[in-house]
């Protein structure tokens, strides 16, 4: 009977280890796919493509502005939960409350449509962020993820699992490796929107 046998009831231990180190490592995908200053969404985005806010925080017009430059099929803006807060802020001062939509199962804010996905690995700097617009997809030449086929040990795109054996403490060891990349087709499948503050409030008679 190996050691890892015994602490493996009512969970398998070595199982729900590597699924935790594999959260961890996609966690950090997502941050090195938005902040990346090699392959980054940020790093990739046209200075044509990124706009101001007109006042500090996101407005319905902002969202529009950014739309005008990610006009053909959009898929969703990415912005940190506390842009979405404020955003919704905005339309609520402004009597246009955003409809929303249910995805994965939980609902999101929309605006023309456009589901608004939240990612805390959008900074907050000085109590201001971005927001991204994003066309996806190869066919609408839009961004595309990129990763390494053909992995030994493969478990998903660009996600592989390796065992490199048991210490003389009977440690077993795994080498986890994730490869990713992107690409943004054109420039106008990606938008900026700069200078959003987070942190505005208003007071209502």
């Amino acid at each position: 009977t190996r050691v890892s046998d015994l602490y493996s009831v009512p969970h398998n231990q070595i199982k729900e280890q590597l699924r935790l180190t594999i959260e961890t490592v996609k966690e950090r995908q997502e941050s090195e796919l938005i902040n990346n200053k090699e392959y980054g969404l940020l790093a990739h985005a046209a200075a044509s493509q990124k706009i101001k806010t007109r006042g500090g925080a996101p407005t319905p017009d902002d969202l529009d502005e950014l739309i005008s430059k990610v006009w053909k099929e959009p898929a969703f803006f990415l912005a940190h939960p506390q842009a979405i807060a404020a955003f919704g802020r905005e339309c609520t001062r402004r009597g246009v409350p955003p409809p929303t939509v249910t995805l994965f199962g939980s609902p999101f804010l929309t605006w023309r449509g456009i589901p608004l996905i939240p990612s805390d690995k959008l900074e907050v700097k000085g109590g201001k962020t971005n927001i991204l617009l994003i066309r996806t997809g190869e066919a609408k030449q839009g961004v595309v993820g990129l990763f390494q086929p053909g992995l030994p040990g493969e478990l998903s795109k660009g996600l592989s699992v390796r065992f490199m054996g048991i210490n003389d403490q009977a440690i077993a060891s795994y080498l986890v490796s994730l490869y990713c990349s992107l690409a943004v087709l054109t420039d106008d499948a990606l938008g900026v929107l700069e200078g959003v503050e987070v942190g505005k409030y208003h007071v209502y008679s």
